[in-house]
């Protein structure tokens, strides 16, 4: 006669789950991993089982059952940036509401280690992969393209060949900014940007500064652009670069930055070689970090809604790994310019205002 009770074993099995539940073990498999299929009263039955014994189910047996690992690679340059921090914990949290884990990993800038890590997440199974970015070499998105893996890129606006992303033109949100200083006077402006090998997003801002500054009859002077790492210490030495490469009088009256630790860095800088933010030298930013708004002066700087942004990629990986969205789509964002007290009119005036039209 068969016994009515059952001693769970020390890590509860899913037998021991379909014992104490009442159902058999496919039950169970449905209940967990394709709950729309089992009725609601039935689904809580297996749930109160889990929760009672402690159950976990086992990743690799799930990952066979549906043939989905549930996990999601991210590749990013770095995570000293904190725009890359702020959008990683907006991409983890709507990936982990869905049932999703990320992985993450580091490219550093570097295309070589960008594919390895890449492949490194591919030998473990990831359903899909955000990029950051599309500076990626074309022999990597075609072998994902090969493998039918969906993947969509971030912080870039459009991609090639018609890949998804969710991002912005940074070429034009620089030269919105470049613009907005002409207007306030400024006809000698400089630039410390990021480094822009393996980085279209730096290398896009820096042309978006020539573009505005030749529309409006006005170019770089030699010695005014220079590279920096995104750290303040070389940022602070790219702006005295820049700040002492002519004279006094052919001194930039408004210095452009590649992002908002870049013109932190400057700010540092122009305090230190007594000079006034923004009486003598205006200074904009890039990405509205927090600190932005509490720096003083305020930075002026473009906005980028990163957390909407990383959000809306999560999204769309979520959607393609379930089917609901069976293409990639391009999605652009809407960036704009904020100012605050750390740019003024040629002359010192203050020119604050709300912030400027999309």
């Amino acid at each position: 006669m068969k016994s009515d009770k059952r001693t769970p074993t020390a890590t509860p099995t899913v037998q021991d789950v379909a014992w104490a539940a009442g159902v058999s073990t496919a039950t169970v498999s449905r209940a967990l991993n394709l709950p729309d299929t089992v009725r609601p009263a039935l689904r809580q039955q297996v749930l109160a089982a889990v929760d009672r014994l402690g159950y976990v189910a086992h990743a690799g047996a799930r990952a066979l059952s549906l043939r989905r690992s549930g996990t999601v690679g991210v590749v990013v340059p770095t995570i000293d940036n904190a725009i890359f921090a702020s959008g990683l914990q907006a991409f983890q949290t709507r990936m982990a509401q869905a049932g999703h884990v990320a992985l993450l990993a580091f490219s550093g800038y570097d295309p070589a280690q960008e594919e390895a890590q890449v492949q490194a997440l591919l030998a473990r199974g990831v359903d899909a992969l955000a990029l950051t970015g599309i500076s990626q070499r074309p022999e990597l998105l075609a072998r994902l393209a090969q493998r039918g893996l969906p993947w969509t890129h971030i912080g870039s606006f459009p991609a090639p060949g018609g890949a998804a992303c969710v991002g912005f033109r940074n070429r034009t949100a620089m030269a919105r900014a470049v613009h907005y200083l002409v207007d306030l006077g400024h006809r000698r402006i400089g630039m410390v940007a990021g480094i822009t090998a393996h980085n279209d997003r730096a290398l896009d801002r820096v042309a978006g500064v020539h573009d505005a500054l030749a529309q409006a009859g006005l170019r770089l002077a030699p010695g005014h652009l220079v590279e920096s790492a995104y750290t303040l210490a070389q940022a602070r030495a790219a702006t005295r670069h820049v700040l002492q490469a002519g004279s006094a009088s052919t001194r930039p009256t408004a210095l452009l930055c590649g992002n908002d630790v870049l013109a932190f860095g400057a700010m540092l800088e122009c305090a230190a070689l007594d000079l006034d933010v923004p009486r003598d030298v205006s200074v904009v930013g890039f990405d509205d970090l927090e600190m932005a708004r509490q720096w003083r002066p305020g930075l002026t700087t473009v906005h980028v809604p990163t957390e909407q942004m990383w959000t809306l990629a999560a999204e769309h990986l979520i959607a393609r790994i379930d089917g609901s969205v069976s293409s990639a789509v391009q999605r652009e964002i809407e960036v704009e310019l904020v100012v605050r007290d750390s740019t003024a009119r040629v002359g010192g005036k203050l020119a604050r205002k709300a912030r400027t039209a999309h």
